[in-house]
């Protein structure tokens, strides 16, 4: 089974370092080649968390990436349109397959009209918008801008771009799912859930049974496994348990479509051999 890991971050980063070590990885293109080797990926799509600016993109050759707004540079209301100058560069980038949003980082709405200059450009180049939604990784963020009903209002008033809700907008599985089920233009991945190494994963099952159980319900009641994709938040997780811990919540049936198939469809990727990881 191919797979392709559509939710991760590449960034010579101290605390990407320490959390790499803590899910028994290394923060390093050598190290994330010999993990997809191992594990059958064949490809990545990285969240970007480089300054806008830095129009390089310089990742490994098997990795494409959505271009980050990120809460290091802030977010200013004033300055979108020369913002949206530079998306517009890196959205010709045939390695550019999207746009990352950070509102509970960067405290705004992602249905504001301000934001009309990035989702016009994200509607012309036909390039999904992926918003963190959920929790976040530090206490100074605010959770009103990144509850998944926020997307609701985006999805309606920008009805055009095609949404990436990410992480499945935990732990609000209930209102994602709606959101996902009203809105044709959402779709989902499931990365950020687990994070840094788990040692028995069948005691990790049994002990989160009720969480995982709340997933496997939304998703059985969506019924709707061609919009979520496989991802897992590298280097946050342990690349071993996010494939297993994906499998224990998605039907055998549908594995080829969330791990491989709806990633190549949502985000409109061209896999060559000069771009994938040969096993």
């Amino acid at each position: 089974m191919k797979i392709i890991d559509a939710h991760f971050h590449f960034c010579d980063d101290a605390y990407f370092d320490v959390i790499a070590r803590a899910a028994g990885h290394e923060n390093n293109g050598g190290h994330l080649v010999e993990q997809y080797r191992l594990h059958g990926m064949v490809h990545g799509i990285v969240m970007g968390n480089q300054p806008l600016r830095d129009l390089s993109s310089d990742y490994p050759s098997f990795v494409s990436y959505c271009v980050g707004i990120d809460s290091r540079e802030g977010f200013d209301r004033v300055s979108i349109r020369q913002q949206a100058a530079l998306l517009e560069q890196h959205f010709q980038n045939p390695r550019c397959v999207g746009l990352k949003l950070y509102p509970g980082y960067n405290y705004f709405y992602i249905y504001e009209d301000c934001l009309k200059p990035f989702y016009e450009l994200a509607e012309k180049y036909d390039k999904p918008v992926a918003v963190h939604m959920g929790l976040t990784a530090t206490d100074n963020a605010l959770l009103k801008y990144s509850h998944p009903m926020v997307m609701d209002e985006a999805a309606v008033k920008f009805r055009k771009v095609n949404f990436v809700m990410c992480h499945f907008g935990e732990p609000w599985f209930e209102d994602a799912a709606a959101v996902i089920e009203k809105n044709p233009n959402v779709t989902a991945d499931l990365s950020g859930i687990l994070t840094g190494k788990i040692p028995d994963f069948a005691a990790f099952c049994q002990k989160k049974h009720f969480y995982m159980e709340r997933m496997k319900g939304w998703l059985e009641y969506l019924e709707c496994y061609d919009r979520f994709m496989f991802g897992t938040d590298w280097p946050l997780a342990n690349l071993g348990d996010y494939i297993e811990f994906t499998k224990a919540i998605i039907p055998q049936q549908y594995w080829d479509a969330v791990f491989y198939e709806n990633a190549l469809r949502i985000y409109r990727l061209k896999l060559t051999e000069k771009n994938t990881v040969s096993s």
